[in-house]
């Protein structure tokens, strides 16, 4: 309408501001951080520890992975008394010479066999490309005083079950003193965090980045299955796979776990 009476009195409309060539949108200022007393929390109803240089090193990093990397979960369950009554022969066979294998050890091998057989599981994601890796370097979750670190078993799927088992004791013993090499925890094409120990029966966890896919392995436990239409019991153990959707569609990933469930219920395929 004014525009219609400025022109009857000979008037031209003013013209709607614009604004300057090349200026940028003005983005919203980034929320400060809140004080735990602004969350709630008074002053003087708790310690407050530092965090050291492990801490925010964690922290970040796990920060940044569950911002910028798509996760998702496949989670599969595992009959495990092959598996344990195989460790129970090897474990014979071993102890005339101190030797012994742990389950984490005949999963940490399984891993490795299956990435070979699956090879587009053993990625990592760059801008570049898919860098698709060459040998099987599994990291294992090893809780230490104050955080998390992951040494790393090289080549694993070269390696006998007696050598996995005793470079695994002696990374997670020196990584617990801290004192393993920056060569012996960086890197890895795949991480798996076992808590299995503890009695937790299914996790899912973070991805360790650039690794693809981390496995989390929760504990073996007596439960009913149905075999040939009649209930039984069965020592089952659950795995949930974290994948990283620019790397592992669903279907490479339900199928490394199809070949990995196969190795452990039937153990020999992965020693021979």
């Amino acid at each position: 309408i004014k525009a219609d009476v400025d022109a009857a009195r000979g008037k031209a409309p003013a013209a709607a501001p614009t604004a300057a060539p090349g200026a940028a949108p003005v983005s919203a200022p980034a929320r400060a951080p809140q004080s735990l007393a602004q969350l709630g929390i008074p002053d003087g109803t708790y310690d407050l520890v530092p965090l050291d240089g492990m801490r925010k090193a964690i922290a970040r990093r796990m920060t940044d992975s569950f911002r910028d990397v798509p996760h998702f979960p496949l989670t599969i369950d595992l009959e495990i008394d092959g598996l344990l009554a195989a460790r129970t022969k090897i474990n014979a066979m071993l102890e005339k010479d101190g030797g012994k294998v742990s389950v984490n050890d005949l999963v940490i091998k399984a891993v490795a066999v299956a990435l070979k057989r699956v090879p587009e599981a053993n990625a990592s994601y760059s801008p570049e490309g898919l860098a698709m890796h060459h040998n099987a370097d599994i990291a294992m979750a090893v809780a230490i005083d104050g955080g998390l670190i992951t040494p790393i078993i090289r080549k694993a799927d070269t390696k006998g079950l007696a050598q996995i088992a005793a470079e695994a004791k002696d990374l997670a013993g020196r990584a617990r003193d801290r004192k393993l090499k920056p060569e012996e925890f960086q890197g890895g094409t795949f991480t798996v965090s076992n808590l299995g120990m503890m009695g937790i029966k299914s996790f899912a966890s973070i991805i360790n980045e650039p690794q693809g896919c981390i496995m989390s392995v929760g504990a073996g436990e007596q439960r009913p299955v149905v075999k040939n239409g009649e209930l039984a019991i069965a020592t089952v153990m659950t795995v949930t796979l974290t994948c990283d959707h620019r790397v592992v569609d669903g279907a490479i990933g339900a199928r490394f776990l199809q070949v990995f469930k196969a190795l452990i219920e039937d153990p020999l395929t992965m020693i021979v």
